[in-house]
């Protein structure tokens, strides 16, 4: 599994990714959609899925960052995994989010085919390896992604 980071999670990054994700403001997903399509275009993967939101917090929030990035990139994402209701990653300490227990179950079929992951923020990689490891288990000949930003910590 590997993971291409597009941008540094700075304080200027932090705030545009929160207004985004947490107030809702989706047009801001148009500030990264060519870097995103680039960088899917260089994974040259079969399938595109978004990185899903728990359905409380799809009901909070009313939209998926992760989809909204996908499509203002002009992708063609795959639903091909659900989340269990979860504690929120942000919530989290480090050690929390590296010890999480699998949150995800497939839901399409990606067997044999390579999957490109798309998420906003890459912490400690919990989220993406839970993703992937629930699309191998599911039959995923392999899996990449690619999020918006990194953070160092």
């Amino acid at each position: 599994m590997t993971n291409a980071s597009l941008y540094h999670y700075n304080d200027a990054m932090q705030a545009l990714i929160a207004r985004f994700k947490y107030r809702g403001d989706y047009a801001l997903a148009d500030i990264f959609a060519q870097d995103i399509r680039t960088a899917a275009q260089k994974a040259a993967c079969d399938l595109v899925c978004a990185v899903p939101l728990a359905p409380s917090r799809l009901a909070e929030r009313r939209f998926n960052q992760s989809e909204a990035l996908i499509e203002r990139a002009g992708l063609t994402g795959m639903p091909l995994l659900a989340r269990k209701e979860s504690d929120k990653q942000s919530k989290k300490s480090r050690k929390e989010r590296v010890g999480s227990r699998q949150t995800f179950y497939p839901i399409g079929d990606a067997a044999g085919k390579s999957v490109l992951l798309i998420d906003d923020i890459y912490t400690t990689g919990a989220t993406i390896r839970l993703a992937a490891d629930a699309l191998e288990e599911a039959g995923a000949h392999s899996v990449k992604s690619i999020t918006v930003a990194r953070s160092g910590s």
